[in-house]
């Protein structure tokens, strides 16, 4: 098992990265989206059309990276720590959501939205002062 400073430190650098990369892999899907447009229709060349465009914008790959980036930093803290401390501690991304709405989209994020993102952060407090592993292997 692993000595439980390192577990923290490794631990706490991998839900780093995925508070980091998961937000900014959504906004960048999201935007490459809003780039493609809607699927016009349902037939086999309207599906055509709607895939091909989507999978040629750099925006959307970008996005598709850093998803991907966020998955494999998920697989490897769930390995080692356990999901009741991961999911908690990593939901501090929910704070970066709103910044990157507020900041990078323009977005209104109204007052309620925010106390609502405290609320979180406060939880994510709580669970970071939590040992990440209380499983035996």
């Amino acid at each position: 098992m692993t000595p439980a400073p390192a577990l923290h430190f490794k631990t706490a650098v991998l839900i780093v990265v995925m508070v980091s990369v998961a937000p900014l892999g959504d906004m960048f899907l999201g935007k490459g989206m809003k780039q493609v447009g809607p699927m016009p229709h349902w037939a086999p060349s309207g599906l055509f059309d709607f895939f091909f465009r989507a999978f040629t914008s750099e925006t959307v790959w970008l996005g598709i990276s850093l998803l991907i980036a966020f998955f494999v930093a998920y697989l490897l803290v769930l390995s080692w720590a356990d999901y009741s401390y991961v999911l908690p501690a990593s939901s501090i991304s929910t704070l970066v959501v709103a910044l990157l709405a507020r900041f990078a989209l323009h977005e209104t994020v109204r007052p309620l939205r925010w106390a609502g993102v405290a609320m979180i952060c406060l939880g994510v407090f709580v669970v970071g002062h939590t040992h990440p592993r209380t499983t035996e292997q």
